[in-house]
């Protein structure tokens, strides 16, 4: 509420051709509520920004102002490992798409902030559907997400009764209701082995789809067009200059490259699993195929190890528009929260559930 004293306000008004008005004006009150409000919001702001306990008058910083607004809302940041390394640094958990989404599930916080692209908004609220979740950039999307259509689904179905339809996590909410089961890059391969069917429809992502058969030849596996654009255009030429500079360097490389880097790999593997690789090797040198925001982990929990990424450095634009603002700005607002529609739910549900259950 707002306190009004007796407030009377003057002003001389100076039209454009200079001439002065009198008597001078006296403000409405309509008028002077508004000022008055503006300055009270103004002043609660700048009262908010600082910080109370032991620094009276110091201007909080973006990180405090985070931690802040978490405890206020009873909030959990969770950041991909892709996304700028201040926001890896304010996150409470880091990893991929799979972790965060089992992560955010087994929490008891009321608000989920997933730093990330849409599906990986969708896959939380589907886990955890009673749970705000809130995106720090409504626009940050993975055009992999998109690449495949229900007809083309449809059409494999008529053709092959027996066929299960795999379906990557990095999809959107339409196109897990269409699947059998969701996959991980670090768990496609158990999960594709361990099924029952032998036809198998491997969607979106051609590379990843390709890894997997060659990894499970007893099933017959099919692949759509889709891919990553980041991974697909990783230049091998690149990688192999590098080997060259640093010849004792081990290649480390995500399952959504294209085939030609992935015959250069001493290691192919999930994020989470070249993270696991780096930390266990006795090499020293490591040249990277993957989005460059890994590498803040891996320099973080490899100190004086050396890793290196192709000079057409591979950066995810849409995980980097998540910034530090944008995660004040919806734990002030509440805005941008994950929605699935509602006939998309049971189904994308379930498949997400299957997944959970064949990856234990």
């Amino acid at each position: 509420m707002l306190n009004f004293s007796l407030i009377i306000l003057t002003i001389t008004l100076t039209p454009c051709f200079g001439e002065k008005i009198n008597p001078p004006c006296v403000l409405s009150h309509v008028n002077i509520y508004a000022i008055l409000l503006q300055t009270q919001t103004e002043s609660q702001t700048k009262k908010r920004r600082r910080i109370n306990a032991g620094r009276t008058g110091e201007i909080m910083t973006k990180q405090e102002e985070i931690r802040q607004l978490k405890a206020e809302q009873d909030a959990v940041i969770l950041a991909h490992y892709y996304v700028d390394p201040q926001v890896q640094e304010m996150a409470d958990y880091i990893g991929d798409s799979f972790y965060l989404s089992k992560v955010a599930a087994g929490l008891g916080n009321r608000t989920l902030v997933f730093c990330g692209v849409s599906f990986m908004g969708e896959s939380g609220k589907l886990l955890s559907p009673d749970k705000v979740v809130l995106m720090p950039d409504a626009q940050a999307d993975c055009p992999m997400a998109h690449m495949v259509t229900r007809e083309e689904v449809e059409q494999y179905r008529k053709e092959y009764p027996d066929l299960a339809v795999v379906c990557y996590i990095n999809s959107t909410a339409e196109i897990k209701s269409w699947s059998d089961v969701c996959v991980t890059s670090a768990n496609a391969v158990r999960i594709v082995r361990n099924l029952p069917n032998q036809d198998i429809l491997f969607i979106p992502d051609k590379n990843l789809g390709r890894y997997v058969a060659g990894q499970v030849p007893e099933k017959h596996v099919m692949l759509v067009k889709g891919c990553c654009p980041v991974h697909d255009h990783m230049s091998p030429g690149e990688v192999s200059a590098l080997k060259e500079i640093h010849p004792h360097a081990q290649v480390l490389a995500h399952p959504e490259c294209n085939a030609q880097v992935l015959k250069l790999a001493d290691y192919i593997g999930s994020t989470a699993g070249i993270l696991k690789y780096a930390a266990g090797s006795s090499s020293r040198e490591f040249i990277i195929c993957t989005e460059n925001g890994v590498r803040y982990e891996l320099e973080r929990q490899n100190p004086g190890k050396e890793f290196y990424f192709p000079d057409t450095e591979p950066v995810c634009r849409d995980m980097k528009k998540i910034t530090l603002d944008k995660i004040i700005h919806v734990l002030r607002t509440g805005q941008n929260q994950a929605s699935v529609p509602e006939a998309y739910v049971p189904s994308a549900g379930r498949a997400l559930e299957q997944m959970l259950k064949l990856a234990q």
